[in-house]
């Protein structure tokens, strides 16, 4: 993560320390209040060493005060990373509990809730999940690692009203191409407009609307007694044949989900996403 020009280095620490698991906070807190305090000693003047009295008498407050300030912005770091992997978790559960399979549950959530939804879809998903803050780091909020160590890009979009547009997916793009990342996504909790769509299906960023985002929220679980009960596909009401998820294109449906037979353009069998 790069150091903003206005943060301290103890900002940096702690932004840094809320990143790792709780856990690992508390046990740096603990390894560095020891290793401070050993420093903070009152320096004995030695007549046949009197350079090392200089050095220990300048290190002596650094580490008097130290010992407390530094474990101390370990600890609030990893009470924030407890917190936050719990409201990771709610937020989650939250939509996975919800009665409805449209958008509506991710509307009482802010932006920054949306970041960590998505987050933890992803990981729960088996991704590891790095937030980066969309503003500090070209436009991406979320690096994915997969297990085969290829990288993905996320970026967020918690937008209530107009559909996300082309510049969004092309912007993306541009970062994945400059990083060399694998693939990416754009998670939005709207809609696409046809034209991010269309630019997208020559890529490979998949767009996630919100409507899809709950659906696949609803279908995933590591509860066993869900496991079973995920959604599938349809079949065509036309041949039988399996149908896959599409985006119109034109027509006043333009930017609408629709399932479309999967022998397309031979069978134009649909039915609708719900």
């Amino acid at each position: 993560m790069a150091r903003s020009k206005n943060s301290s280095a103890f900002e940096d620490l702690f932004s840094l320390a809320t990143m790792l698991p709780w856990w690992i906070g508390v046990t740096l807190a603990i390894a560095a209040y020891a290793f401070i305090s050993s420093y903070a000693v009152m320096p004995e003047i030695d007549p046949q060493r009197p350079t090392a009295h200089i050095q220990q008498s300048m290190i002596y407050p650094l580490a008097l005060y130290g010992q407390y300030i530094v474990p101390g912005l370990l600890l609030m770091s990893a009470a924030k990373s407890f917190y936050d992997r719990h409201k990771r978790k709610k937020l989650l559960s939250n939509v996975r509990e919800s009665t409805v399979s449209t958008s509506e549950p991710l509307s009482p959530i802010d932006w920054r809730e949306f970041e960590m939804l998505v987050g933890q879809y992803f990981q729960e998903k088996g991704y590891q999940v790095h937030e980066t803050g969309g503003a500090a780091d070209g436009g991406v909020d979320l690096r994915l690692t997969a297990s085969d160590s290829n990288t993905y890009l996320v970026q967020c979009k918690h937008w209530k009203a107009g559909k996300v547009p082309v510049n969004v997916v092309r912007e993306l793009f541009g970062v994945m191409t400059a990083e060399n990342a694998q693939g990416g996504f754009v998670v939005t909790s709207g809609q696409f407009t046809a034209e991010a769509q269309t630019f997208a299906d020559k890529t490979n960023i998949k767009l996630i609307d919100g409507k899809l985002l709950v659906g696949s929220i609803k279908g995933h679980s590591t509860d066993e007694s869900t496991q079973n009960t995920s959604k599938t596909e349809p079949s065509c009401p036309v041949c039988n044949s399996s149908m896959v998820l599409r985006t119109a294109r034109k027509g006043v449906n333009a930017g609408n989900q629709f399932y479309g037979c999967s022998r397309f353009p031979d069978c134009r069998g649909t039915r609708a996403y719900e």
